[in-house]
C-alpha cells in the first residue's frame, strides 16, 4: 500500500472548478445572477491590492453564495459533481485513480478548492479522504469566509507533512500540475508532474522534478 495524493484542478479536471461551480449555481436562479456582477468591484479591489488567492476566494463566495442553505448546496452538488466527473475530467487521470484504488493504495484528494464540493468529488471518485480549503457556515447557511488557510503552495506542503505523519509507514506518491504544487511534490517519494505548462516544467527541473505525463 502507498499513500497517493492527487491535486484536483487541471490535474484531474480539464479546468479550474470554483468559477464554473459558482456560475452554474447562480445560473439556475435568475434572481441571483446579479450577484456575479455585484462581486466584480470587490474582486477588483482585491486584485488591485495584490493577489491573495485566499482573500479572492472568500470575496467571491461571500458575494455570490452567502446565505445559501446546506440543502441548496447539497442539491447542487448532486447535479454538478456527476456532470463534472462525466464531462470535465481527464480520462487518463481517472484511469490512474482507478489503478491506485485497485492496488489498495490510500487515496487522498488534496485541493485548494473549497470544501463546498471537494469532498463530494472525492467521494464520487473513490478517494479515502480529502483535504481542501474550509468555508464557514453559520448554522445551516453559508457565510463564505474561510475557516482554514488557502490549501495552496506552502500550506499544501504543510498538509502533506500532516498526512505523512498520520501514515508514517507508507511510501508517498504525489500528482500535481502547477508551480504551486511543487512545494508539496518536493516532499513525496515519487512526484508525478502532469499536464504542466512549459514554465512549470522549467521550474520543476530546477528542483529535480521531471514531467511525468500529459493526460488526455
Amino acid at each position: 500500500m502507498q499513500l497517493v495524493v492527487f491535486d484536483l484542478d487541471r490535474t484531474i479536471t480539464w479546468h479550474d472548478t470554483l468559477l464554473p461551480y459558482v456560475a452554474g449555481f447562480l445560473g439556475r436562479r435568475p434572481l441571483q445572477r446579479l450577484r456575479i456582477a455585484a462581486a466584480l468591484p470587490a474582486l477588483a479591489v482585491q486584485l488591485a491590492g495584490g493577489i491573495d488567492r485566499g482573500a479572492l476566494k472568500a470575496t467571491l463566495l461571500r458575494h455570490t453564495l452567502r446565505g445559501c442553505t446546506r440543502t441548496q448546496i447539497d442539491d447542487w452538488n448532486a447535479r454538478w459533481v456527476p456532470e463534472l466527473v462525466a464531462r470535465g475530467t481527464r480520462a487518463q487521470a481517472l484511469t490512474a485513480i482507478e489503478s491506485h484504488r485497485r492496488a489498495g493504495d490510500h487515496l487522498v484528494l488534496m485541493s485548494a478548492s473549497p470544501d463546498l464540493y471537494v469532498p463530494a468529488i472525492g467521494a464520487r471518485l473513490g478517494f479515502a479522504e480529502t483535504v481542501s480549503t474550509g468555508v464557514r457556515w453559520v448554522e445551516e447557511r453559508l457565510d463564505g469566509a474561510l475557516t482554514t488557510a488557502n490549501r495552496r503552495g506552502e500550506e499544501k506542503a504543510r498538509c502533506l507533512l500532516e498526512l505523512k505523519g498520520r501514515h508514517p509507514s507508507l511510501r508517498v506518491v504525489g500528482y500535481g500540475n502547477a508551480a504551486s504544487d511543487l512545494p508539496h511534490l518536493m516532499l513525496v517519494d515519487e512526484p508525478r508532474l502532469v499536464n504542466a505548462s512549459r514554465a512549470t516544467v522549467r521550474a520543476a527541473a530546477r528542483i529535480g522534478i521531471a514531467p511525468y505525463a500529459q493526460w488526455r
